[in-house]
């Protein structure tokens, strides 16, 4: 089932979905988090974010989406500078974050989650269609739609994640840590949902991800990050031919898949 793309175009968008990163820095206190990174995402394109804990991925997230202040470098998103855009403005224009450990309200339904997620929308009668398509495509949130989403699972969650971040009619969706938490077979269907997303939609995507072999898979591109600086850009095939990447990142991976089997 094709969940339909929205008819709510930002006026003050003047270009496609883009996304161009300059030399941004963000600091907390002392700390340095992001110095100085420099990315970009194509219209239709996925763009994977990789690296260790603490290496800035996160903070690159909240900073795009206007929750953390950033401290220089500029942000430019469908023709439009958005460096000092609140986020609010960020998400009515279509850069929407669904963010690491899916911040569900775990004391509304799952339909009102959704609902949420819709707020910036004026288009009701589309919102309500959009929904419609979401419980077809997830039955198990259909047969909770009343019920408090507390009582989902883990993947039932970050799908209902998914599920609210669609309703603000993404233009490039961004997600941190999608996989968090979650079994071999469900963080399986949550990639198969983003492959199809990105299918169905052209959805562009901007995916902060551990799990290296099941980002690499989806992603056109991916930047590896390393205490708050690109260290490799480039292809799937080029980072996985990278030794010093397999080493760091998808050996380790390899080895915590092996250990489960």
């Amino acid at each position: 089932m094709q969940i339909e793309t929205s008819s709510h175009k930002p006026s003050e968008m003047t270009a496609e979905a883009s996304l161009e990163i300059h030399d941004l820095h963000v600091r907390y206190g002392r700390v340095h988090a992001l110095r100085g990174i420099s990315l970009n995402v194509a219209p239709g394109e996925v763009v994977a974010v990789l690296g260790a804990n603490g290496a800035g991925k996160s903070s690159l997230l909240k900073a795009l989406i206007g929750l953390q202040p950033t401290a220089g470098g500029r942000v430019r998103y469908g023709g439009a500078d958005i460096t000092d855009w609140p986020p609010s403005r960020r998400i009515r224009s279509g850069l929407v974050l669904v963010p690491e450990g899916r911040r569900i309200v775990t004391g509304l339904t799952v339909h009102e989650n959704l609902q949420m997620g819709a707020f910036a929308r004026a288009d009701r009668r589309a919102v309500s269609a959009e929904i419609d398509a979401i419980f077809h495509r997830f039955p198990n949130l259909a047969a909770r739609r009343n019920h408090a989403a507390g009582v989902l699972s883990g993947g039932e969650q970050q799908m209902l994640a998914i599920g609210r971040g669609l309703l603000a009619a993404p233009r490039l969706m961004m997600l941190d840590e999608p996989s968090l938490g979650l079994s071999p077979r469900l963080t399986g269907e949550v990639f198969a949902l983003l492959r199809d997303l990105h299918r169905e939609r052209g959805l562009s995507l901007l995916l902060v991800e551990q799990n290296t072999h099941q980002a690499l898979a989806l992603a056109d591109r991916a930047y590896v990050l390393e205490l708050g600086r690109v260290v490799v850009e480039g292809a799937p095939d080029q980072l996985r031919a990278d030794p010093l990447l397999h080493d760091a990142y998808l050996g380790s991976t390899e080895r915590r898949r092996n250990a489960a089997s």
